[in-house]
């Protein structure tokens, strides 16, 4: 009845609601979700926009962590492992004005889950770089705005 993209969503407005309430003052949208790849989406609103009228800097940087994130987060709830997901370090070239809603890309899915699968049998801290575009495909089409590359840090949680 609802799609994965739909239930994703919602996932993700709920999770912020109580956890990141910033996140949801930019109203992401999962456009599209698999175990590979995962696209969300950030309206060109008044409150995303700058003083220049292109996307702000804060909700560009909330879109690509969100896509990051959540990819490498699905990968942990599928594996069933406690498995505990931060982020290490955050680079951005940012390469156009983003000036209409704004869509990020992450396709490293498969290789998430096989980073959480290493964390989860091992003690140890593993990391990966993540690469999330950003592109305005209403004006730009497949054209990036932007580009984002995210170190993402997984350990298997200890127990209490």
């Amino acid at each position: 009845m609802f799609t994965e993209a739909f239930k994703a969503t919602i996932a993700i407005r709920l999770f912020a609601l109580v956890k990141i309430p910033l996140v949801s003052k930019i109203r992401p949208r999962v456009v599209a979700i698999s175990e590979d790849s995962l696209t969300v989406k950030v309206p060109f609103r008044r409150r995303n926009r700058n003083h220049i009228r292109s996307m702000y800097f804060g909700a560009l940087s909330i879109g690509a962590e969100l896509t990051g994130g959540v990819l490498a987060m699905n990968a942990i709830r599928k594996s069933g492992e406690p498995v505990v997901m931060v982020f290490k370090s955050f680079h951005a070239e940012f390469l156009k004005r983003a000036e209409g809603h704004t869509c990020f890309v992450c396709d490293q899915g498969r290789e998430l889950a096989e980073l959480v699968q290493q964390a989860a049998q091992g003690g140890e801290r593993v990391e990966r770089e993540v690469r999330i575009t950003a592109t305005v495909p209403d004006k730009l089409g497949d054209e990036p705005v932007a580009e984002f590359r995210m170190t993402i840090s997984l350990k298997r949680k200890e127990s209490k």
